[in-house]
Formats: structure tokens, C-alpha cells, sequence
């Protein structure tokens, strides 16, 4: 018996509907980074790409524990001398609404083009709906 490798074109992907509504940023962010990688399928594959598309609803209605709503920096540079912009997560999330899941998640992954390839297959919503019903996506509930 031989081990089977997957790759992008053998792998079983499926759609996901993740609602965060009321659920702490940081332990949501490690199931989306988990399903997006493909942990949870006995086919994983650690250099390739095996995971599902995550569909991520109630964005705006995250939760962060203690003082982090003021506390915590959100950095961004822009690559430029004298670009680093820093803004509380309080800003940032009225701002953006979706911007502190994505990022959550981003750091979550490989910063590698695997890892690039892997963001691709997330999408966030502020709100609870999302135009992805054509792909029939099975709700998964968090903890």
C-alpha cells in the first residue's frame, strides 16, 4: 500500500459558510485557516493546495476578549519612508469591517504562493448575505 499525494486537481473542495457572529476573532480565525488548508480531510496534503472555500458571514459582529478593541495596534507600511500608518482595532474595524478577519487569518497561513493561493478561496461578508448560493455551501457551526 502506498501513500497517496493529492494535488489542486484530485482534491475534493467544497463550500463552507462560517458565521462569526458574536465569536472571539482569534479562535475563529484558526478553523477558517484550518478548513482553508484542508486540516480537516484525512486527504491533506501539507504542499498543496486541498482545502475549501470558506464563505465568512457577520464579519462586523466579531468579538475581541479584554480592552483589545483600544489596545490593540492594527499596522500597515506602505512600503515607502514614513509610510507606517497605526490604528487602533477599534478604527480599523469601522473603517473596514472585514479587515481584522482577513488579516487574523492571513497570518494564520504559509506566507508563501501557497499560502496566497489559499486567501483566494476566502470570502468575508460584513453582513449575512453572499452571492455564492449557486455553490450549494454546508454551514459549518464553531464552538
Amino acid at each position: 500500500m502506498s501513500t497517496v499525494m493529492h494535488n489542486r486537481e484530485t482534491a475534493d473542495r467544497k463550500w463552507v459558510v462560517i458565521d462569526v457572529k458574536d465569536k472571539v476573532l482569534g479562535r475563529a480565525a484558526t478553523t477558517i485557516a484550518s478548513v482553508l488548508r484542508g486540516k480537516h480531510k484525512p486527504t491533506f496534503t501539507p504542499h498543496a493546495d486541498t482545502g475549501d472555500f470558506v464563505v465568512v458571514l457577520n464579519a462586523e459582529k466579531i468579538k475581541l476578549t479584554g480592552k483589545k478593541w483600544d489596545d490593540k495596534p492594527v499596522i500597515h507600511h506602505s512600503m515607502f519612508p514614513g509610510g507606517l500608518k497605526v490604528a487602533s482595532a477599534k478604527k480599523t474595524h469601522e473603517k473596514h469591517p472585514t479587515q481584522l478577519v482577513e488579516d487574523a487569518v492571513r497570518r494564520m497561513l504559509p506566507r508563501t504562493p501557497l499560502g496566497r493561493a489559499l486567501m483566494r478561496k476566502l470570502k468575508i461578508y460584513a453582513g449575512e448575505k453572499h452571492p455564492h448560493a449557486a455553490q450549494k455551501p454546508t454551514d459549518l457551526k464553531l464552538a
